[in-house]
């Protein structure tokens, strides 16, 4: 170890308080540099086993090849695994409803294929031989066909052909273009009903059934190859595109940045950038302040050292040493500070995350060697960085300036004046605060820089955070009492209340209602409608202020009989005057984000479609309704006049043939267990082998998705502005409590000409004051621009919905948290500064 090695490590043992603080703050970096990266790759794991668990674990697949293809594979030592299904054939669907979905097409499974894709049963059991098949349930659903569990079907299996191509499920149906050749006549018994299988594309032009393999069917196979290196799926591709055609697993590679679709792996590693760039911007200026506030304590040594022959690249590279000896000692903490505590916070999440996303796979921790190397060589970079610009500053400084140490302070007359209204405003004790802060002001800049910095990334910070906020509670829905809905336009009543009587009784339900929502379009005369009316609702319906009549849409939600009566007389109506036949009914203006009211009721005259037909409704304005079905998109046009009517009513407006869109019919459900209710009405639901269009929602589980969105988006946020505000804090502690001490001598000479301790306190707070001021001068509008700026760039990012919000709360925490701190150090510096001796300071010639 040369000499200025040893005289670096010697001034890192002298001042220990800088030096801890400095490392403290290293540490803190590392952490959250580690943290980040940490966080980034296990994220990306559990993207990836979740898409994989969902839609299998393989790259590529080769949807029509034979055995010995299979055969090479095994050979290949690129692949680590080959999973291999028969293509039977395809099959017509007798009386199909989807005219780009005619066929069946019958798949041979054998144990291998049934646990490495993913098939999720939801009646019956898996076939056991080759003559019993699976179905899936969308056959029902899209199809229009009815197959239950028991059936015989006998199909005429063949091949798909466009002239002398042969079509897989991967190639859409081609109308006119195609025909079944059909090769031979299959028998097959269902025994159990399942999801519509993952590896069939919803282009697919076939229903994928699903039985054992056959031995007398055609070598057609569909091989699933995984990788042992997913990087390689590209040029592997490529090497078998010459005689096979292939379709990567998008939904796995994607998450490794593979697929064409990159946007997800862009978007977590851009985030993970912006964060590791705030904090590179906190940890850079700390210890770069730390480094600066080392070289004025060592400019007289360095003039010394000069002196005697050491040359420019000597001190800076002492400089540098200093900076490794603190990255040394600082970056291997970080890094163990920063895996555990990502550990803690992915513990914490785990549970959120799996209600979100993927329940089927834990958010577990992955320690990747890469991301910790590239993280220490990060936090590396922050350091030398940091060390380098003041090292080639004290390199260049003349030997006899760093001697005398004349480039610190510098005083001009004009400058050091201050007017006689200050003197007699602020006193002798604020005059001598006042005017050695303009006699050192590249000192205090650093500190009011310091300060300003902190304040600035702990109010965009919480910006940052609130805004997230945001964007997470409007991905939520708006939720009404209960937690199942069922929903559909294209089913009748009778089907409608057998099934409903079905669904009831599933396990854990415990209150159950029935609704129908119809839309109707009236044409009002603008003479007829009040003032208060045209006010609030004329621009949403396009009047303009002349036409004499105006076209609204009017919803009628029917509900259940009982339902109607409990809400008149939770409004005190009479329910004389609202029910039975051409009664008076009950009517919710809703406008956005407010209710409608009149006094007078109003009339709405509704026409069928031939014009012969009419029925006039007579609403009172009500500021309440029965909770509604879930909206679909395009069902809200900015405004809402929907009628409440009990169900009795509805076959008088049914004979009227005047709605706009088929009417919608719904249940709703309340249940103990919203989770296991939604199963067993699923079940129920296949069961029936219901065709028509329908949406079934656990509405209980999506608001919980939106609370844990909401928690997990909180809880970073916490866990990055505590970060921030640690390497914040340090900062400030590192730079005023060196300051001070740096100043040690003058306090000694004000101290013996007199000064008392209560002036001298006095003295300090202005200063105190003085920083605050400043420091609020410039941080609080460089804040709310930034906060701005974080605002408009989450627009520009499709951010919508989301208002900007000037941060108040966080400006007052943080002009309080300045003054704490600032008055915190100030007493903890002080209080060393006064337990020194006087004379012993004043001989100290090295400041």
């Amino acid at each position: 170890m040369n000499i200025f090695n040893k005289v670096t490590l010697q001034s890192l043992k002298k001042s220990r308080t800088r030096t801890i603080v400095t490392v403290i703050g290293v540490v803190l970096s590392a952490a959250m540099i580690t943290a980040v990266a940490t966080f980034a790759v296990s994220l990306q794991s559990y993207m990836i086993n979740g898409a994989a668990a969902k839609y299998g674990d393989w790259h590529i697949e080769i949807p029509d090849t034979d055995s010995s293809f299979v055969l090479e594979q095994a050979e290949d030592s690129r692949v680590g695994n080959a999973v291999v299904l028969q293509n039977i054939g395809y099959a017509p669907l007798e009386g199909g409803q989807n005219p780009d979905k005619p066929y069946l097409f019958i798949t041979g499974w054998n144990e291998e294929a049934l646990d490495a894709l993913p098939i999720k049963l939801l009646s019956g059991r898996l076939p056991e031989n080759n003559s019993e098949v699976v179905i899936p349930a969308h056959i029902a659903a899209n199809g229009g066909v009815k197959i239950s569990v028991g059936d015989i079907l006998t199909l005429s299996v063949g091949s798909r052909m466009s002239g002398d191509q042969k079509l897989s499920q991967h190639d859409s149906y081609r109308s006119g273009e195609e025909t079944l050749v059909p090769m031979t006549e299959k028998t097959y018994t269902v025994v159990g009903i399942c999801q519509r299988p993952a590896i069939e594309e919803y282009a697919a032009p076939g229903y994928t059934l699903i039985t054992t393999e056959d031995t007398a069917a055609v070598d057609s196979l569909t091989v699933f190859i995984t990788l042992k290196n997913p990087y390689q799926v590209h040029s592997y591709a490529d090497s078998i595109s010459d005689n096979n055609s292939y379709v990567l697993n998008d939904y796995v590679l994607r998450f490794m940045g593979l697929s064409g679709e990159k946007m997800l792996t862009v978007l977590l590693y851009s985030i993970g950038g912006i964060l590791i760039a705030l904090v590179m911007l906190g940890s850079v200026f700390l210890i770069y302040n730390s480094f600066n506030i080392s070289l004025n304590e060592r400019t007289h040594q360095f003039g010394i050292l000069m002196s005697v022959g050491a040359t420019e690249k000597q001190l800076r590279n002492s400089v540098l040493f200093e900076g490794l000896c603190i990255g040394t000692i600082g970056i291997p903490i970080g890094i163990l500070v920063g895996i555990p505590s990502i550990k803690l916070v992915l513990t914490l999440v785990a549970k959120n995350f799996a209600n979100v996303m993927y329940d089927n796979v834990p958010l577990t921790l992955v320690v990747s060697v890469p991301a910790l190397v590239a993280a220490a060589i990060i936090s590396m970079i922050t350091i030398l960085i940091s060390a380098y610009i003041p090292a080639r500053k004290a390199a260049s400084t003349p030997v006899m300036e760093c001697i005398r140490q004349t480039n610190e302070v510098k005083v001009e007359a004009k400058a050091m004046r201050t007017s006689k209204l200050s003197e007699r405003l602020y006193g002798l004790e604020e005059t001598l605060a006042l005017k050695n802060f303009k006699r050192n002001r590249r000192r205090y800049r650093s500190i009011i820089l310091s300060l300003t910095l902190s304040v600035v990334l702990f109010v965009s910070s919480s910006s940052f955070g609130t805004y997230l906020n945001k964007i997470a509670e409007n991905s939520s829905v708006v939720v009404e009492e209960y937690d199942i809905s069922f929903d559909t336009r294209d089913m009748e009543e009778s089907e409608l209340f057998q099934l409903y009587d079905e669904l009831k009784t599933a396990v854990g339900v415990t209150e159950s209602s029935y609704q129908a929502l119809s839309t109707y379009s009236c044409v009002l005369n603008t003479s007829d409608l009040s003032s208060h009316f045209l006010d609030e609702y004329g621009e949403l319906i396009g009047y303009d202020g002349a036409s004499k009549t105006v076209e609204v849409q009017l919803n009628i939600q029917f509900v259940e009989d009982s339902v109607y009566q409990n809400l008149l007389e939770g409004l005190g109506l009479s329910p004389e005057e609202y029910t039975g036949q051409d009664k008076k009914m009950i009517m919710a203006g809703i406008l956005p984000g407010r209710w409608y009211t009149q006094e007078q009721p109003m009339e709405f005259t509704l026409r069928s479609k031939t014009g012969d037909q009419t029925k006039t409704i007579r609403a009172t304005f009500v500021k309440d309704y029965p909770d509604l079905l879930p909206s679909e998109p395009g069902d809200w046009p900015g405004y809402s006049l929907m009628v409440i009517a009990p169900y009795e009513v509805k076959p008088q407006f049914d004979a009227l043939g005047a709605t706009v869109k088929p009417t919608k019919l719904g249940m709703t459900f309340e249940s103990e267990n919203p989770g296991q209710s939604t199963a067993a009405m699923q079940t129920m639901i296949d069961g029936a082998s219901i065709t028509a269009d329908y949406h079934l929602y656990n509405l209980y589980e999506i608001l919980e998705q939106s609370r844990n969105i909401t928690f997990i988006v909180n809880l970073f946020s916490v866990v990055f502005i505590t970060m921030i505000s640690l390497i914040a804090v340090a900062n400030v502690f590192n730079t005023i409590s060196t300051n001070i001490k740096l100043r040690r001598r003058e306090f000694a000479m004000l101290r013996s000409v007199g000064m008392s301790d209560r002036d001298f306190n006095k003295m300090m707070r202005f200063e105190c004051t003085l920083y605050g001021a400043r420091t609020m001068l410039w941080g609080l509008p460089l804040s709310g621009i930034l906060s701005c700026l974080i605002y408009k760039g989450m627009v520009v990012g499709g951010a919508e919905n989301i208002d900007f919000v000037f941060p108040w709360g966080s400006m007052a925490i943080s002009v309080f948290g300045v003054l704490f701190i600032v008055f915190i150090t100030m007493l903890y510096a002080i209080s060393k500064i006064k337990k020194e001796n006087i004379i012993d300071a004043l001989r100290d010639d090295m400041t």
